[in-house]
């Protein structure tokens, strides 16, 4: 591992509402290969509203998400984390200085929806990618699942698409959405899919998560669909939820405990010192 010191914002703020803004120092130099695993034929973009602590519903976190679809499998990812690793991945390439770095994730941004989900990959199969920490990365291959869905008489235009309501119970939550006949792609946001056509809006019944698409577009040129996990660490899904819950229980003593070498420094937009974050909101999108 490279002795490479690098900034990583962890978001803490957006975790622990009684924090300000916090920075994590870690130690990371890992180089992450990406793999072709299909060419992709339409690109969504979607609009994406979370609230992460159920106790302070004004908080409300958003994220620019976007879905690749391609044949017979899909990439459901934060734009943010797509842009900010690029940059990041030319940083090091370059050997561009600390400040040039710490510039770079203050301009881009650290996506707050980290996790991305490859709907029939590999065949017959959902796996989803996320990072802990920045640092720990994990992989979950589950067998893949439609929601069962009911759907109803009610109409809505999104994006200028006539669009049907359906609803459903799906990973612990109940769910409504608007899919569009228009345009018959079996497909929509994260795991959501299995309707007669995308799904343009998708809500959960607690109103803690929204998807509302904002943009699409046909690829005429060529765009690879990527997959980068081929070095992260596999695991069921009792086990992913596990480390996430250790991570939000304690995310200083999670870094401590995997890397002891690592130092943290925790400060808040001022600077200053500020305490050790512990049993942070928790609120995954799927439970």
């Amino acid at each position: 591992m490279s002795a490479r010191i690098i900034f990583l914002n962890l978001c803490l703020a957006m975790l622990c509402a009684s924090q300000a803004k916090a920075q994590i120092i870690v130690s990371d130099g890992t180089k992450i290969q990406n793999d072709t695993i299909g060419e992709a034929q339409l690109l969504v973009q979607y609009e994406t509203r979370c609230i992460i602590n159920p106790e302070k519903p004004e908080n409300v976190t958003e994220e620019t998400m976007m879905l690749e679809v391609g044949k017979n499998l899909s990439k459901f990812y934060s734009y943010t984390k797509y842009v900010c690793d690029s940059v990041l991945a030319v940083d090091f390439a370059n050997k561009a200085s600390q400040e040039t770095i710490n510039e770079h994730l203050k301009q881009y941004g650290q996506s707050k929806l980290g996790e991305r989900t490859f709907k029939g990959y590999p065949s017959g199969k959902v796996t989803t990618l996320d990072e802990v920490a920045g640092m720990t990365r994990l992989r979950c291959e589950e067998a893949e699942e439609h929601p069962q869905w009911k759907i109803l008489a009610e109409n809505d235009s999104v994006l200028s698409y006539l669009c049907s309501k359906a609803e459903c119970q799906f990973k612990g939550r109940t769910w409504t959405a608007w899919f569009t006949a228009e345009i018959p792609v079996s497909e929509g946001p994260w795991k959501l899919c299995g309707l007669p056509g995308l799904i343009l809006k998708a809500e959960d019944s607690e109103g803690h998560y929204s998807f509302t698409a904002a943009g699409m577009e046909q690829c005429h040129t060529y765009r690879p669909i990527l997959f980068d996990g081929k070095k992260h660490e596999p695991m069921n899904r009792k086990a992913y939820n596990k480390v996430h819950e250790r991570y939000y229980a304690d995310p200083v003593g999670f870094i401590t405990g995997s890397m002891p070498n690592v130092t943290v420094t925790i400060k808040d937009e001022h600077g200053n010192a500020t305490k050790n974050p512990k049993n942070v909101p928790y609120n995954p999108l799927e439970r």
